[in-house]
């Protein structure tokens, strides 16, 4: 896959990022089993020494031959998905056929470190993953799809007060209040849109709805961007080239979604 450049990327003083995830899925890795967690909590606990057990996630494939994307059935008795936890908020997600890593934004004052140095704590994260799959000689990580999300929230009063002032942030979406109707204005919004990455390397997903912050019950706009795919090198070493990618796409698709002046105001755009 080229890599295309990311000299000239979008930047923001104030990015109201709240989370960013990379991962991998990847071919089941059957000799993997429910004993393992622990070991593997072992590689990991220095740094993540809290854990808990989640539901698996359910293999969703992106498809150019069908759209949407394809899920795939899961094993007749799945193991359970993993999360070590780090006191910052970092989470590492394991489960039989997904690695995953997530940084989180808890407090106001944590401030996003950037693609480049999220991307390289899932990279080494990943690698300590396939050395103790080959210490045990359960096998190898085989990918069939990457995977990078970044949620933003927007709370009400940066930029807007109303649900129909929706298109005040996203001026591609308006809510036409200013003519007689039937409907009342809305009081929650929930889009999604799709758009395609180049040469087939998978899809863009864009997700816009309203929610609530949890500490202080204030209305926002979450505004999730996923690209997920893998393109026609599935080399590992293709890996890196893919998320670059991905990332650009996502900077540049949420510059392209999102009002200039509050990319200005109230997100300090630099670039």
């Amino acid at each position: 896959m080229k890599n295309t450049s990311s000299q000239f990327l979008p930047e923001y003083g104030s990015p109201p990022v709240d989370e960013v995830v990379c991962g991998v899925l990847f071919e089941p890795i059957k000799a993997f089993l429910l004993p393992h967690f622990g070991l593997l909590w072992e590689k990991f606990k220095p740094e993540y020494q809290n854990c808990q057990e989640v539901p698996p996630l359910m293999p969703t494939i992106e498809s150019f031959e069908e759209f949407p994307p394809t899920e795939i059935e899961m094993p007749e008795i799945p193991l359970p998905r993993v999360w070590f936890l780090h006191d910052d908020g970092r989470i590492l997600q394991v489960q039989r056929d997904r690695f995953l890593h997530n940084w989180r934004k808890l407090r106001p004052t944590d401030e996003y470190p950037r693609y480049r140095k999220v991307f390289h704590m899932f990279q080494t994260h990943l690698s300590t993953f396939q050395e103790f799959l080959n210490e045990l000689r359960l096998g190898t990580v085989t990918p069939r799809q990457y995977e990078m999300t970044y949620v933003n929230l927007i709370p009400q009063g940066e930029g807007w007060e109303t649900v129909s002032d929706v298109y005040k942030v996203f001026p591609d979406f308006c809510w036409q209040g200013e003519k007689e109707r039937f409907l009342p204005a809305p009081d929650g919004i929930n889009w999604r849109t799709s758009f395609p990455l180049p040469n087939r390397a998978g899809r863009l997903h864009m997700h816009i709805q309203t929610a609530r912050r949890h500490d202080d019950k204030r209305r926002l706009f979450r505004f999730e961007i996923t690209a997920r795919g893998i393109g026609s090198d599935t080399s590992p070493n293709a890996m890196q080239a893919w998320f670059d990618l991905a990332h650009e796409w996502i900077v540049r698709g949420f510059a392209d979604s999102t009002e200039p002046q509050i990319q200005r105001d109230v997100w300090r755009r630099k670039a």
